[in-house]
């Protein structure tokens, strides 16, 4: 199996996939933007080639970078994990006629108007949402839905671009910011209520081999907004329990109806007075290293399943469910330069044993803004046996844990 693979070192993680793929059995060509002597000799050591051009989102270059690795031996699959990247990469996986995602699947899973319009019409319940480019449309989406309101980008990911708007001032204030006043399109959501998790899979043939769901506390939009939040994601193993079924029901019909074959997926879902809703869907894994906690929690590699599935369009490994997992971010009190830590000592002593690994910037690295990510300062992982516990430990470390900057 003859795997090209886009982009494999950055963003942090994208060395992982190869090398899942890799530990598959795969040989993997990797087209990047980074000169070769860049890579590092671990990555180099997991490649059967390279080839590198000035943007992996150029459509005409990645063909003709394609074309000439097909002309030196056959290509199985083309793939990319960035979400990004994969629109353009379907655009070129279909036209150098190499099985996987779709151009249509793609598209769906990239513009959010297209993707909640497609799935309602297919049964899916999802807030109301359009894509506007002028401000009459933004206007006239307001009047219609009722305040408060979500403009954010057709493509963008996690909360990047997004802002909630609760009346008339605000919305014409956004109508400015976003360019919907210079023509620009976005997509335009009603606001819902309630909490906000997300279920993760890997498929074969539109069938999902592994399951995850995780949780966010507190919700996307209203942790990058905040600095004095310290946010986290958690994924539970009580993937089982009753009350998540209708959440797994519903994850399978959105892979079905999209017609996702072979992939990663990460699909975002609310839960409030107004019961379940959709949210959105990536055809590729989740961001901030998620994965990774579902390594920790399942005792497993998932890296290499994905290869696996890749590969040889099966996974036999078996979760062992036995942990939750949480990834918390520790927000600096200022943009500047980190000065120290408090309460650190104390959660080290008391729960050491559950912390997988951390990342504490030392005194005198600059920050970067919250904007920038849940992964973009100081942040601990953990697990625990219990989903509530960890939960707990969390909580305490957000209250407990303090990032000075100076």
């Amino acid at each position: 199996m003859h795997v090209v693979f886009v982009e494999p070192r950055f963003p942090a993680n994208q060395p992982e996939f190869v090398r899942g793929l890799h530990a598959a059995g795969a040989r993997v060509t990797g087209i990047g933007e980074a000169p070769v002597d860049a890579l590092g000799p671990v990555l180099k050591s997991w490649l059967h080639g390279y080839e590198q051009v000035s943007s992996v989102c150029d459509e005409r270059a990645m063909l003709d970078t394609v074309r000439r690795i097909q002309a030196r031996e056959w290509v199985d699959r083309l793939e990319a994990t960035v979400e990004a990247h994969i629109l353009p990469v379907a655009k070129v996986r279909e036209a150098a006629t190499i099985p996987g995602t779709s151009v249509k699947t793609a598209f769906l899973c990239r513009d959010k108007p297209a993707m909640k319009e497609f799935l309602r019409q297919h049964g899916i319940a999802t807030a109301a949402s359009d894509g506007v480019s002028s401000p009459e449309e933004a206007r006239a989406f307001a009047a219609r839905v009722g305040y408060p309101i979500i403009l954010k980008p057709r493509t963008g990911a996690g909360a990047a671009g997004t802002d909630r708007i609760g009346s008339d001032e605000e919305l014409a204030v956004a109508i400015r910011t976003h360019g919907i006043d210079r023509g620009a399109s976005v997509a335009a959501e009603e606001f819902i209520e309630g909490h906000e998790g997300f279920f993760d899979s890997l498929t074969v043939d539109g069938e999902v081999v592994h399951e995850f769901i995780s949780h966010y506390f507190p919700g996307v939009l209203e942790a990058m907004r905040n600095r004095w939040i310290t946010p986290y994601v958690i994924t539970t193993n009580r993937i089982d329990s009753p009350g998540y079924a209708e959440v797994r029901r519903m994850g399978r019909k959105v892979i079905r109806e999209l017609g996702l074959g072979t992939s990663a997926s990460h699909m975002e879902w609310f839960f409030g007075p107004k019961g379940l809703k959709f949210s959105e869907i990536g055809c590729r894994p989740p961001g901030v290293s998620v994965w990774d906690l579902y390594s920790a929690a399942n005792d497993f590699d998932i890296y290499r399943e994905w290869g696996m599935t890749i590969s040889h369009a099966r996974s036999d490994a078996k979760l062992s469910r036995r942990f939750s997992a949480a990834m918390i971010a520790l927000r600096p009190s200022r943009d500047g330069r980190v000065a120290g830590y408090e309460g650190l000592e104390a959660i080290q002593r008391r729960y050491g044993e559950w912390i997988l690994d951390s990342h504490l910037p030392p005194p005198g690295q600059p920050t970067q803004p919250i904007e920038a990510g849940y992964m973009a300062n100081a942040w601990i992982r953990l697990r625990h046996p219990d989903y509530d516990s960890l939960r707990g430990i969390c909580d305490e470390i957000g209250r407990s844990v303090r990032v000075h900057a100076e």
